[in-house]
């Protein structure tokens, strides 16, 4: 009897921490994205395997897994491993949906790949899969009021309302830059998505 792989085309990542006291913090974007994208598809992330929460999706004719790591973010590599390996997927075809310090709230960036640039999530991935070649999308969720700043308590803060009322629309547009490298590729989602306004 020959072993099939599982049918899976890409897996989509959003990163953030579990836990209701973490939902609206800075660090959580990757979770609202991916939660963003689900309901565009009409699906609901409430399967556990991979140590994350998961569903599947189709988008395309594209067979899409879409992945919570619930693992806390500093060990985000573990569960985008497990799912990476169960599906044998490469670097190239995992999208990873999370928040950049170095970007203004309301601002979205495409790329194809790149070092952690400090985030530990990130780093994480990185080390787990021996790679920096996966795609991703950065939700910008502001620099630390000043340089003292402790980092981790700046992402672990909640929105002010008027930063939220900016990222509700990046928060959708993170989703659907998801889709568009999925159906034509980052450069496409990087002309389209990057330098919009907020």
């Amino acid at each position: 009897m020959l072993f099939r792989k599982p049918a899976c085309d890409w897996l989509i990542a959003g990163l953030g921490n579990p836990g209701d006291n973490y939902g609206k913090t800075r660090h959580n974007v990757g979770f609202r994205a991916v939660d963003a994208l689900a309901k565009k598809l009409n699906v609901k992330i409430d399967r556990a395997k991979f140590r994350g929460l998961y569903t599947q999706a189709t988008y395309r004719g594209q067979k899409l897994i879409l992945l919570k790591p619930q693992t806390f973010m500093n060990l985000s590599g573990l569960s985008v491993m497990d799912a990476a390996h169960y599906f044998k997927l490469p670097p190239e075809r995992i999208i990873l949906l999370f928040d950049d310090i170095s970007l203004e709230v309301g601002r979205l960036r495409v790329r194809a790949d790149g070092s952690a640039g400090g985030h530990n999530g990130i780093k994480s991935v990185i080390g787990a899969l021996n790679s920096q070649s996966f795609p991703r999308v950065k939700v910008g969720v502001g620099a630390k009021p000043h340089p003292d700043y402790d980092l981790a308590e700046w992402v672990l803060s909640n929105f002010t309302k008027a930063e939220e009322a900016l990222l509700q629309p990046v928060i959708e547009d993170a989703a659907e830059a998801a889709l568009t490298v999925v159906e034509a590729g980052v450069p496409a989602a990087a002309a389209k998505f990057n330098g919009r306004q907020p």
